[in-house]
């Protein structure tokens, strides 16, 4: 099982400015500590070994918090010099990985999802690139996600009302020599232009897991998750 991950941690958190004022997302306060201190552990009990935080918004403020925390993880840190967008961000932030393959977290959402079953399917397809897809009813705050028999993603659909439908759920499995072998530019959208791109020539597969998931970009969520963690 691949031991490491990135957390794509560098998000300005604008829609929580109401709730939460100056700090980045991941260090929202959830029941008196970090929602990023939730994050490690969930990686932690599925067997990460060494993260990757890639900062920007703050950095300092997740450093010193990590340097204190005293968790049972080897942390590295990617800070961007400007905003890279979410592709220049994970490509900034694999250089830092040990390996080659890793999983990648998006540093706003929480997503139970078994990283060992995702990485099984990963291998049993030979895919280069993976999301996992969370099964969700009546929403209409995300775009929805079409899966053929074989399991290879076919579409990314735009946000609109579905009864129910696939959400990317942000996490994906991939690997540095894959990505580096799209010839990137240094700053760009990875959901642009890699994942449409990459559906478009067969090559993104999804793994679903009907876990528990929760995005704390927007308020109500923030709040919900304050209940959902005590248990």
């Amino acid at each position: 099982m691949i031991q490491e991950c990135i957390v794509l941690a560098g998000g300005l958190g604008t829609r929580l400015r109401s709730v939460v004022a100056d700090k980045p997302k991941c260090m929202a306060p959830v029941n008196d500590r970090p929602f990023l201190y939730y994050l490690l552990q969930y990686l932690i009990k599925q067997g990460i070994t060494h993260v990757v935080l890639s900062l920007g918004y703050k950095s300092e403020q997740v450093i010193e918090w990590c340097e204190q925390a005293n968790l049972p993880l080897t942390l590295s840190y990617a800070t961007e010099p400007a905003p890279l967008g979410t592709g220049g961000a994970i490509l900034n932030a694999i250089s830092h990985i040990k390996g080659d393959a890793c999983f990648i977290v998006n540093g706003d959402t929480f997503f139970d999802v078994s990283l060992a079953d995702f990485y099984k399917v990963h291998q049993q397809v030979q895919s280069k690139l993976t999301l996992a897809l969370k099964p969700m009813k009546q929403f209409e705050r995300y775009g929805s996600v079409q899966l053929d028999a074989q399991g290879r993603i076919t579409a990314f659909l735009e946000k609109k009302y579905c009864e129910e439908g696939l959400i990317n759920g942000g996490v994906y499995l991939t690997s540095r020599e894959y990505l580096q072998s799209l010839g990137l530019p240094q700053q760009f959208s990875f959901e642009k232009e890699v994942l449409e791109p990459q559906v478009k020539n067969n090559q993104v597969f999804g793994f679903v897991s009907d876990t528990y998931f929760i995005d704390i970009g927007i308020p109500a969520d923030y709040e919900q998750v304050q209940t959902d963690f005590r248990s």
